[in-house]
């Protein structure tokens, strides 16, 4: 990689952790550090009792990437990275807290946000973790907002509205050096924040990534500007950055690290004592006509159920509302088309209610060996839903919004009463949207994370809402 000029000092980030693997009762962490080109490599990180080299992953904005691969038992408690001490939860064999968040950002003027009012929710979980750590961060899509990076270039100043037709290879090249910058900054901006920093060094992540993670919309957009030249290197940049910030990997760990090892799906599985995570990809290969493509499938449907609780991060929401009613009057209404891009991103949209199915079924089949809890985000609020019969039950929490502002309240109780309406795109299997413990809506309009406890081997989830507080306790399994 070439190291590329940057607008401004660029700024050492790390440690940030991400989960590997379980096995043998040690935990499998990755570490990412970003130093300044010129510093030299970081460290030393003492693990494990051995002291651990750093890997170089590569340069950008002024940065060069870092990455410490290291194991700890039960014993060891935490590592040591350049003078401190930081602890890490790594007995994951009895009670263990996991936090999820979505939607870490916004559409326009994310990087000149107050940073207080932006990181207040942060804030919050960081307190939580202090007060009560977690072993496990779940990132579920949008951990960054990269729908002004394609500003301030010729082929891309009117994106997504057009894009050139045959743009020369050294303006394409221009373009891909513009967009890793441009992504880079955005991912220095969430990385570096005081309160997801601290988080981010003691508690491993495992992400998802949803549309802003490219561009609002991407794989809802119109096939042309998809496929055309433009937009495959938005693509392949934004994929890039998604893999060296939030997997901390590149193209030669693929294989290691996601089910499908040529990497056309980024979906991922990863296996913990009586815990199964599963966090399929619904951008990689995402169309106007599918959700997930044929590598896609092929690495969801070789997944065999396994006992003990599992939990599948789904970007956007499994289970809601009939939206098909919307997509329908959106046609007749004038100025108001613009809005069906995001609709046509749901599983519920008219135009995916065939894979929805297909997806419905293949969870119910992984549901039969245990209890399987779907947790989403995307839309900017906190709500819940789950898929009848009780002897099969699926519960599906959605936790959105951790800095992206609310929408208004009236944009809940909308939805709340489309939920009325009820859906069920297979027959014996009923959906049921309802309410938060302890509220009296079923979408709260309010920024919210959400933490799922395993306690005394039961499950439950809490949502953390930003006007309301903590909601009671909502067990998922007995």
């Amino acid at each position: 990689m070439i190291p590329l000029p940057t607008e401004t000092q660029a700024t050492a980030i790390g440690p940030i952790l991400f989960f590997r693997r379980h096995d043998a009762d040690r935990v499998h962490l990755a570490e990412l550090v970003g130093r300044p080109d010129a510093a030299g490599a970081p460290g030393p990180l003492l693990a494990g009792g051995a002291e651990i080299g750093p890997r170089e992953l590569g340069q950008v904005a002024g940065l060069t990437l870092w990455r410490f691969d290291f194991a700890l038992s039960p014993e060891d408690r935490g590592y040591h990275f350049e003078g401190q001490d930081y602890p890490v939860v790594t007995d994951l064999t009895g009670d263990m807290r996991i936090a999820f968040v979505s939607c870490n950002g916004e559409e326009n003027g994310d990087l000149d946000r107050d940073a207080p009012e932006r990181n207040a929710m942060w804030d919050r979980l960081a307190a939580e973790h202090a007060e009560n750590p977690f072993a496990l961060m779940l990132q579920g899509g949008d951990q960054i907002y990269a729908d002004e990076v394609t500003q301030d270039h010729v082929l891309t100043e009117d994106w997504p509205d057009y894009a050139p037709d045959n743009p020369t290879p050294a303006q394409l090249e221009d373009l891909r050096a513009h967009l890793r910058q441009r992504f880079a900054e955005r991912y220095l901006m969430v990385l570096g924040a005081e309160a997801y920093a601290r988080i981010a060094a003691q508690v491993p992540s495992l992400s998802v990534w949803d549309d802003h993670d490219i561009c609002d919309g991407w794989g809802s957009l119109a096939d042309d500007l998809a496929n055309s030249a433009v937009g495959q290197t938005l693509f392949d940049v934004a994929r890039e950055m998604y893999l060296l910030f939030q997997h901390a990997a590149t193209e030669a760990d693929i294989p290691d690290l996601f089910m499908d090892p040529h990497g056309t799906s980024l979906g991922w599985v990863r296996h913990l004592p009586d815990l199964t995570l599963i966090g399929p990809d619904l951008r990689s290969e995402r169309t106007r006509r599918r959700i997930m493509g044929p590598a896609g499938w092929e690495a969801f449907d070789a997944l065999e159920p396994r006992e003990g609780q599992t939990i599948m991060v789904s970007s956007v929401p499994l289970l809601g509302p009939r939206l098909s009613l919307i997509e329908r009057l959106l046609q007749v209404i004038p100025k108001m088309q613009h809005y069906e891009d995001d609709l046509r991103d749901q599983w519920q949209s008219r135009a995916h209610r065939a894979e929805w199915r297909r997806m419905l079924r293949a969870v119910l089949r992984l549901r039969e060996a245990g209890p399987l809890t779907v947790v989403s985000g995307e839309i900017h609020v906190a709500t819940r839903a789950e898929m009848l019969p009780r002897e099969s039950l699926i519960h599906q929490l959605v936790a959105s919004g951790i800095s992206h502002r609310a929408p208004p309240k009236a944009y809940g109780r909308a939805l709340g009463m489309l939920a009325y309406l009820g859906e069920a795109p297979l027959k014996e299997h009923p959906i049921r949207n309802l309410f938060l413990p302890g509220q009296k809506q079923r979408y709260i309009s309010q920024r919210n994370y959400l933490t799922l406890d395993r306690k005394s081997g039961r499950w439950q989830a809490v949502w953390n809402l930003e006007e309301s507080g903590r909601t009671p306790p909502l067990t998922l399994s007995e």
